[in-house]
């Protein structure tokens, strides 16, 4: 089975090619540098994803808070990491790094805040 993959491990994006023959990765080309190959590897045995979503504050001077998985998730966990966020609203004030969500749908990683709230006096 071949994958052609574009590489992100550096600003170059080199085109590669990866073979893959009985579940074992046989050649790698088309990378031109080290992290091109942990890239394919990773990308073709266990592919993962930072997930990036937003979540309501109440009683801030935003309405919607951005949030992101503290590391990356398995590719196969985010619609489940999605879900989890589904309803989820947080009280002002939220600072950047604050845990929205601990173990976010059983993968080990918090969903952060990445952006400050501050409270608002009504």
């Amino acid at each position: 089975m071949e994958h052609n993959l574009i590489c992100i491990g550096c600003p170059l994006g080199c085109m590669m090619k990866v073979e893959v023959e009985e579940g074992q990765i046989t050649t790698i080309t088309g990378n031109t540098c080290k992290r091109g190959e942990a890239y394919a590897i990773k990308e073709v045995t266990s592919p993962t994803r930072l997930v990036t979503s937003t979540v309501k504050v109440e009683g801030g001077n935003l309405s919607m808070v951005s949030v992101k998985t503290k590391t990356d998730i398995p590719k196969n966990k985010i619609f489940d990491v999605m879900k989890s966020l589904q309803g989820i609203s947080v009280k002002a004030p939220v600072h950047i790094g604050d845990v929205i969500i601990s173990n976010a749908a059983d993968t080990g990683v918090d969903i952060i805040a990445t952006k400050q709230v501050k409270s608002v006096n009504l």
